[in-house]
């Protein structure tokens, strides 16, 4: 009953929005994207199929982390969130198929597989777009599965603008975002700050038997355990000419998860907490050779370090000036080191036009990753070298058909040469818009599924082993897709398949395959390695709807999923055929939204107009369960949301010098309304980690003072105000 209430009146306070029918000013379809071609293109005439999660959604959906926006308003991704990050997956396939992207360059570092996104910093996103599937002939390694390009807020306004928002919710969540931005001359500069900490919670006090032996139900393990972050970056333009442009940038980020120390000898007993300590630095140039020609230049060195933090004296086996010591005893306050990533990347790419209506890309990449891992990975240090080259022609004469067609040649220290293809089409017949792609993806094993060398204590030891033999794992991806607009109703239906021939995998192998020093000294209960199975595909259909008014907004997508592999049985000596582990077959997410400016209340005061705008929006996504070859399976959820949003915004009503505005935003809103917990017992998989019904708030204040208001200014403030994302 009180279901039905709430979403009742949630839909009388937006039913009227619909009736109205407004006509829009503008179109979502006129957004320009980059990330499917690496060109610029309006979203409904790019030839790749490409997902945006525009500026307007993430401002109405207030999502609090990276995560909960990707899962909260698109039905391809699931994640499972842990200490170590978030295992992300993207249509079956999971983190090490997916490149993730910050304004075109790759997020570096991950811990026992799981990215940590919290280096990015949900406040300063301006949208975010999607392409799924094998991209590797643009982007090289890890775009298997697809690309995700976070697109951050660019500040161009001439003079000074201070934000600052801060957030507060339920479990002590803390989001804090400042930004400064300077733009005088020829000279801009911006500097962020974002903290996020939350006290963490516990769904369940019971322990799973199947990996602990115990029936525990007091355990103080928890679901998502306390922690803090922070991150401070800078970057600066210099506009050395009309023609070039130079920048530099850089950042410092810091982390530490507190984990409570438990009672049960050898279950919950935590003697340090986790802390990493990361950096980046990068410099880089665009040279505008004329109207349509560019040239990019970028170098990047990113550094992700992960550290125990001990608590306790702990005494463990450990590596001291270069010697192994058994039982090294480390003492509140230490640290150690268990692993330090650097990846150096250096790209050099041209944009060009060419006669008959085409467009060619081309560019130059060096990757060099390095890996210190002295308890992780066989001999403490690990290396790769990557080189590649690729061009990308689009075609665009033979209107209504276009075509793009790329080709990567990558070279690798350890695996030779390879090219990797990739073709798309895109048809044009009036309000309908067809797409076709066939590419090919292409990755070698990283230092770490090489030469991996680490001990678990749970209930026992348990090994995991790199293996110098693994093959370079290869894809076909074949996509779909339909888009048709009538309106304001935007529909596309999108089939895909991707299959991947020698995915790389962990695999439990008899204890006798281990290397012998080491069964002698752990007796392992269990050893696994990185194995490739001999195939493993994935294949499915995602459908997205969005009915879209000037106020109104009515949307949701759906995703069906299917993935099937073949793994060696070490033990009955049998090829297998198994899911990928995290497959769920059902995904979906549902939104309706209204949003409306009250242009006719506008008040005066000393000068100033205010003029006050209210948001409001609901949404709800779901899962069924999701699928493990051990250990159970991921129980299926629905969860629901609501937020609103009032603002409003002071502006002069004369042309004073200089200019100044403002902005005064409130968010409030509850997660989960209906309180779904998944009460598994820890150790198993878990279908969601949400703790319940929460509740948030947040509060934004923007300053900006500029130059004089001209004619052309106030042009482009008429504009921005009807500009529709």
């Amino acid at each position: 009953m009180r279901r039905r209430f709430l979403v009742g009146l949630a839909w009388l306070c937006l039913t009227p929005a619909l009736r109205a029918q407004i006509t829009l000013q503008g179109d979502s379809l006129q957004e320009v994207v980059v990330t499917g071609t690496g060109t610029q293109h309006l979203l409904k005439d790019v030839p790749v199929q490409t997902e945006v999660i525009s500026h307007r959604q993430l401002q109405q959906y207030a999502g609090r982390s990276i995560e909960d926006i990707l899962s909260g308003l698109s039905a391809s991704f699931a994640f499972n969130e842990s200490d170590m990050g978030s295992q992300l997956q993207i249509n079956g396939l999971g983190n090490s198929y997916v490149l993730i992207l910050i304004d075109g360059r790759r997020l570096h570092g991950d811990n026992g597989g799981d990215n940590d996104l919290s280096l990015i910093d949900p406040l300063n996103i301006e949208k975010i777009e999607i392409v799924k599937g094998a991209s590797s002939a643009l982007y090289g390694s890890d775009a298997i599965a697809g690309v995700i390009n976070i697109i951050t807020k660019k500040h161009r306004e001439h003079g000074m603008k201070l934000d600052n928002t801060t957030r507060v919710g339920s479990f002590g969540d803390i989001r804090q975002h400042n930004g400064i931005a300077l733009n005088y001359g020829k000279v801009s500069s911006y500097t962020n700050f974002q903290l996020q900490h939350s006290d963490g919670w516990q769904n369940t006090a019971e322990e799973a038997i199947q990996q602990t032996e115990y029936h525990i139900t007091d355990s103080r393990n928890k679901t998502v355990n306390r922690h803090t972050n922070w991150q401070l970056a800078e970057r600066l333009t210099y506009q050395l000419t009309k023609q070039i442009e130079l920048y530099a940038d850089g950042s410092i980020y810091w982390k530490r998860i507190y984990r409570p120390s438990g009672h049960h000898p050898g279950v919950d007993i935590k003697t340090y907490d986790l802390q990493y300590n990361n950096a980046s630095a990068s410099v880089g140039g665009k040279w505008k050779l004329n109207s349509t020609d560019v040239i990019t230049l970028d170098a990047d060195w990113k550094r992700h370090a992960y550290n125990y933090a001990f608590t306790d004296t702990t005494l463990t086996d450990g590596y001291v000036n270069g010697r192994f010591t058994n039982y090294y005893p480390w003492f509140p306050g230490q640290r150690e080191l268990q692993s330090d990533q650097q990846l150096t990347n250096v790209s050099l790419k041209g944009v060009f036009a060419l006669p008959y209506e085409q467009q060619l890309s081309t560019g130059l990449e060096y990757r060099y990753d390095w890996l210190k891992a002295p308890m992780r990975v066989k001999g403490g240090k690990a290396s790769d070298n990557t080189e590649a080259i690729y061009v990308q022609d689009e075609l665009s004469l033979l209107d209504p058909l276009y075509l793009t067609a790329g080709l990567r040649l990558t070279r690798n220290e350890g695996f030779g040469t390879r090219l990797t293809p990739k073709v798309s089409a895109m048809l044009k017949a009036g309000d309908l818009r067809l797409r076709a792609t066939w590419s090919q993806g292409y990755k070698t094993p990283t230092p770490k599924e090489l030469h991996y060398q680490y001990v678990k204590n749970m209930n026992g030891v348990y090994l995991y082993l790199g293996n110098d033999n693994l093959k370079a794992q290869t894809s076909n991806y074949y996509g779909l897709s339909a888009e048709y607009t009538i309106g304001q109703l935007t529909l596309t239906l999108a089939p895909y398949y991707n299959k991947v021939k020698d995915m790389i995998t962990l695999v439990t192998i008899p204890a006798s395959e281990a290397p012998g020093d080491l069964i002698i000294r752990y007796d392992p209960k269990r050893v696994r390695q990185y194995q490739n199975m001999d195939n493993a595909k994935t294949y499915g259909v995602d459908f997205t709807a969005r009915y879209q008014a000037r106020h109104f907004t009515l949307g949701g997508s759906y995703s069906y999923l299917d993935t099937e592999a073949d793994q060696y049985d070490p033990e009955d000596e049998v090829m297998r055929r198994v899911t990928i582990d995290g497959m769920a077959h059902h995904k979906a997410n549902w939104y309706a939204t209204w949003q409306h400016q009250f242009r006719g209340q506008r008040s005066e005061v000393r000068g100033q107009r205010y003029v006050p705008s209210l948001g409001l929006g609901l949404y709800g996504r779901m899962s069924s369960k999701r699928h493990y070859q051990t250990d159970g399976d991921g129980k299926g959820y629905q969860i629901w949301r609501f937020t609103a949003r009032y603002s409003f915004t002071p502006k002069h009503s004369s042309h004073l010098s200089p200019l100044t505005s403002y902005l005064f935003q409130i968010e409030a809103g509850v997660d989960n309304i209906f309180d779904y917990v998944d009460r598994t017992p820890h150790g198993l998989h878990l279908g969601t980690t949400t703790a319940g019904r929460t509740f948030f708030a947040s509060l934004t204040v923007s300053f900006n003072k500029g130059k004089k208001l001209n004619n052309q200014y106030k042009s482009n403030l008429n504009v921005n105000d009807n500009e529709n994302d």
